[in-house]
């Protein structure tokens, strides 16, 4: 059975409008924008750490190049020095996002007044004591319905 071919435009039409909606959402678009500066950034720092930072560590113990660093067991090769340069550029990574990202961030918000100064109150679920929003209506770790006024009765 032939699909009439206005048909088949009409829906791909309809599925292609349905998709650019999705794929050009904001939040959709800033993923988009962050992965691939995240792996820009990545490069840079695997870069500063394999060629700035390990030589430095070498010339203290020795040893010019990390990677050519391994054991073997029955044969089998395990590059731990492979595993030392990931862990000092994921240290490096999370380092310079917190100081370069986070913390300003942090700053500018706290200077706009959109970091929420007090936290939202919070009282002990009846059933199984656990912190619940007051505005709960049910306990989001044992499901107990929490009636009207809970708070006062769990105070």
């Amino acid at each position: 059975m032939k699909m009439k071919s206005s048909t088949f435009i009409e829906r791909f039409g309809s599925e292609f409008r349905e998709f650019r909606a999705f794929a050009l959402r904001a939040n959709a678009v800033d993923l988009a924008i962050a992965v691939v500066l995240g792996a820009a950034f990545t490069a840079v720092v695997q870069s500063i750490v394999q060629d700035l930072f390990t030589p430095v560590i070498a010339a203290f113990f020795g040893q010019t190049n990390f990677a050519n660093l391994f054991f073997t067991v029955h044969g089998s090769q395990f590059h731990y020095g492979l595993v030392v340069n990931a862990v000092i550029t994921f240290v490096i990574v999370a380092l310079m996002l917190f100081f370069f990202v986070v913390r300003p961030l942090n700053g500018l918000r706290g200077r706009l007044g959109l970091i929420a100064v007090d936290p939202l109150p919070k009282a002990p679920c009846p059933a199984c004591l656990s912190d619940v929003d007051q505005r709960a209506r049910r306990c989001p770790m044992c499901t107990e319905v929490l009636s009207e006024g809970w708070t006062d009765a769990a105070q």
